[in-house]
């Protein structure tokens, strides 16, 4: 997915098991995050920068989305555990990482696997990619400031 490429319609479902559509997201501005693994330290970070602005990042029009491969139930222990005021996507089918291009190889202590590269989207009131943060721009424990400097 690059800069002034439209998402797709259906983006997959949430934490509940409900579906999640762009259309819901329609004349507002949508903050798409890929992250690796609930309740790591960099994703728990991230997600905590994201829930303490999440006032803020309304007040200036914007929706928030997070999205990893972990199934609905790791989602909803996530959600409860920190307090998040916005959905997961539970993409266990590696849909939505793949469409984006965010489920790649990654390498650890000399070994090799896929994963999920931490990624942002920041998405128009129209559906289209706007900016990137790609995983060497994001600072996990001030991303919501980092977008709402964008």
């Amino acid at each position: 997915m690059d800069i002034g490429d439209k998402i797709p319609e259906f983006l997959g479902k949430n934490q509940n098991g409900e579906e999640v559509k762009a259309s819901d997201f329609a004349g507002k501005k949508l903050v798409l995050y890929f992250y690796p693994k609930d309740s790591t330290a960099g994703c728990t970070s991230e997600a905590c920068s994201l829930r303490d602005r999440y006032d803020q990042l309304q007040s200036e029009g914007y929706e928030v989305l997070g999205v990893s491969v972990d199934s609905d139930t790791s989602h909803k222990r996530f959600i409860d555990k920190n307090n998040l005021p916005f959905n997961l996507i539970a993409d266990t089918e590696k849909k939505l990482v793949e469409a984006f291009g965010v489920w790649a190889e990654k390498k650890m202590y000399g070994r090799s696997y896929m994963g999920t590269l931490r990624t942002t989207f920041i998405i128009n009131e129209r559906g289209e990619v706007e900016q990137i943060f790609t995983p060497k721009e994001i600072k996990t424990k001030i991303h919501a400031d980092q977008i709402l400097k964008k």
